[in-house]
């Protein structure tokens, strides 16, 4: 029996205030993805959707999800604006754990932040996991 160790990622400092930046930037486009799913649920379900009530709750729900991920990149954001430029903080296990690549590589250092992705091209990948 043999026991594989364990490495832990390398130690990855980076400024705070930059980290958070780009977890907002991260949580600014799962808003406008849920965003976008609600106008295709509509179409799916016609007018029956708007006159059954778990519907309606369905939708109030994905509607307090933009704005409850809206909500937290703004605190968030806010919180980044008063963190002075020398905290930095290890993001390397944090990263590890990231297991959607565009949003390790989003999350990761020097990464510019494009807009979500539109569902129509999001519409054609697929990752089996």
């Amino acid at each position: 029996m043999s026991v594989m160790s364990v490495q832990s990622p390398a130690c990855l400092e980076e400024k705070l205030p930059e980290v958070l930046t780009r977890i907002v930037a991260e949580l600014y486009d799962v808003a406008y993805l849920i965003e976008r799913v609600e106008p295709q649920l509509l179409d799916l379900g016609t007018t029956s959707v708007i006159g059954s009530p778990d519907s309606m709750k369905v939708l109030q729900g994905i509607d307090l999800a933009v704005q409850k991920t809206r909500g937290l990149a703004e605190f968030i954001d806010t919180l980044a604006g008063t963190i002075p430029e020398h905290w930095t903080v290890d993001v390397s296990t944090a990263l590890a754990l990231v297991k959607l690549a565009d949003m390790h590589r989003a999350l990761s250092a020097g990464m510019i932040q494009p807009a979500a992705v539109p569902l129509a091209k999001a519409a054609g990948d697929l990752d089996f996991f």
